[in-house]
């Protein structure tokens, strides 16, 4: 059994790879506290065993010297982790490849800027953003018959990828995003609840709200070099002056990052009248509590009909949608366009069938009895690509809807052999 010293600072998720593996096969590893980022690993006595110099690295009490996490995490693993059969070996190390090179690049560049660590560049972020939706399609539609990657029991597969996914679901896989895929999000959770896992990383909160790019965080802590840089060409400073009339005429980048005009805008809902329902409430209930037995019963108990409407929305040009992944983009886009509409609005949306015959069809309320896409100019980018349908709350139909639309199972009436295959929540 494997025992030794890891090096690594708290709340790497790279380490969390090793340290998971341990509590598994039971081998003794113990975290350096000692250990300071930026002095230790360039210390000689550090480099002379670990010459690349990052972390995690761990030191066995034998003397072997190893780093990179996956290479410690096999290291202080067991056979039911590694694979008891070369098949199974060449399987967990295809899904240890998968998360290093597909999830874990788009993660990272998609979440470290909302953390300050790196600057926002918007077309490495939607790229990014991309990726990671693949790449959850690629698991989700694995895992629909599998509780785990790879056999019957965790094995260092499950460990690798879920921890290349911490940072995701973490930061910016929130409901709306993460709704899509239904089979990751069983996988995802059923591991970080396992004991083992609690050990290593603690209670873990899913996202309720993605997080955006961090400039206050990113002048914090990148701003002490520019500052530095700035000090030096002291004459410049004074030479500008001459050149400031010329740039008078160009006030278009001040103009356009003072926020008048947003602050100005009349709230969309200011003329809608108010309604009793607890949109906020109502969602908490939704996402924490089980859709048919407490969210739709909660639904239809504070549901007010004269303040507010469900609706029911079809995709006008089906013919159009191929892959089933490329109709997840499509409503996903849609809905990380609608910022203030979810202050009073839940939509279910739901995608049918399969690639290449495929369709959207979704459910919504909102505060108010007409299309709240009017309200305001900013909703108005996609909702004409649908066929919007007022519902009526008394009938039947409309309570059966209800309950496939947020349960996401049912006949889905009117779409042939076109069965749900995914769904993605806006609130």
């Amino acid at each position: 059994m494997a025992s030794g010293k890891l090096y690594t600072y708290p709340g790497n998720f790279r380490a969390f790879k090793a340290l998971i593996a341990a509590e598994y096969s039971g081998a003794k590893v113990t975290v350096d506290t000692s250990f300071k980022f930026g002095e230790t690993n360039k210390s000689p006595d550090f480099l002379a065993k670990f010459p690349v110099g990052k972390v995690p690295a761990f030191e066995a009490s034998n003397g072997d010297c190893v780093f990179e996490s996956n290479a410690i995490a096999h290291y202080v693993g067991n056979e039911q982790l590694l694979g008891k059969t070369q098949a199974d070996a060449a399987r967990i190390q295809q899904w240890i490849n998968f998360g290093d090179n597909e999830i874990l690049p788009a993660s990272c560049t998609w979440v470290f800027p909302c953390l300050g660590i790196t600057q926002f560049n918007k077309q490495d972020t939607e790229k990014a953003k991309e990726q990671i939706q693949k790449s959850l399609t690629v698991l989700n539609n694995y895992l629909k018959t599998r509780t785990y990657l790879v056999g019957e029991r965790i094995t260092q597969a499950d460990i690798a990828v879920a921890c290349d996914l911490l940072l995701a679901y973490q930061y910016v896989l929130d409901p709306a995003v993460r709704g899509s895929y239904i089979n990751v999000n069983r996988w995802f959770t059923t591991l970080i609840n396992q004991p083992n896992f609690k050990k290593v990383i603690g209670d873990f909160k899913l996202c309720d709200k993605m997080a955006t790019f961090d400039a206050k965080k990113y002048a914090e802590l990148h701003g002490g070099d520019k500052k530095k840089k700035d000090d030096k060409p002291a004459k410049q400073k004074k030479e500008q002056p001459k050149q400031q009339p010329k740039q008078e005429k160009k006030k278009e980048p001040e103009e356009e990052d003072e926020p008048p005009k947003p602050k100005e805008d009349k709230d969309p809902w200011a003329k809608v009248p108010k309604s009793p329902f607890d949109f906020d409430a109502f969602k908490r209930c939704y996402s924490n509590n089980d859709t048919l037995t407490e969210a739709i019963p909660y639904f239809w108990e504070k549901f007010d009909k004269e303040t507010m409407s469900i609706w029911h929305c079809e995709y006008l040009y089906p013919e159009d949608l191929k892959k089933i992944f490329m109709t997840c983009n499509l409503v996903g886009g849609m809905m990380q366009r609608l910022e203030k509409l979810r202050k009073f609005a839940f939509g279910s949306m739901c995608i049918l069938g399969e690639d290449n015959n495929n369709q959207i069809a979704g459910l919504w309320f909102w505060r108010g009895q007409d299309l709240a896409f009017t309200l305001s100019q900013d909703w108005q980018i996609d909702y004409e690509s649908y066929k919007w349908t007022k519902l009526d709350p008394d009938d039947e139909k409309t309570k059966t809807m209800v309950k496939e639309y947020f349960a996401w199972e049912g006949d889905f009436e009117g779409y042939g052999d076109k069965k749900f295959n995914q769904g993605k929540i806006y609130k």
